[in-house]
């Protein structure tokens, strides 16, 4: 089991198995692609996918100050369900609650929970970790 695997398992209560919603969040940070043949955290061009692409996709959505307090020490900014959708956009979240099997709308309640957590538990030195050392 790999760090992302015990952090995610840990922070959804669900440490032996697989939720729903972990399975969506273990795809978006690790930056691979899914059973469904695409990838979650397709970020802009010129940027990887993982923790980064993600910070850029935030970055680009104009709320990367949200996504670097959780990288960040200190307090982590809440993001709603409507950032995320802002974020990731319609086609992707529609994607990514597909994966999960959760309404569109149950799904971003849960990321909106979930996510800061899970990268403020994946940066404890207040930085994104080298490219590679998380292992899934």
């Amino acid at each position: 089991m790999g760090l992302l695997d015990q952090v995610i398992g840990g922070l959804t209560g669900n440490s032996g198995g697989s939720s729903p919603i972990q399975s969506v969040l273990m795809n978006l940070l690790s930056g691979r692609q899914n059973d469904g043949g695409y990838a979650p955290t397709q970020a802009p061009m010129g940027t990887g996918g993982g923790l980064g692409g993600l910070l850029s996709m935030f970055q680009n959505a104009g709320l990367g100050h949200i996504a670097q307090s959780w990288i960040n020490k200190g307090p982590n900014q809440p993001v709603s369900p409507q950032q995320l959708q802002n974020v990731f956009g319609e086609d992707r979240v529609r994607d990514m609650a597909d994966q999960s099997g959760m309404p569109r709308e149950s799904f971003l309640q849960q990321l909106s929970h979930h996510l800061p957590n899970v990268v403020d538990r994946l940066t404890p030195e207040g930085r994104l970790p080298d490219e590679g050392s998380i292992s899934v």
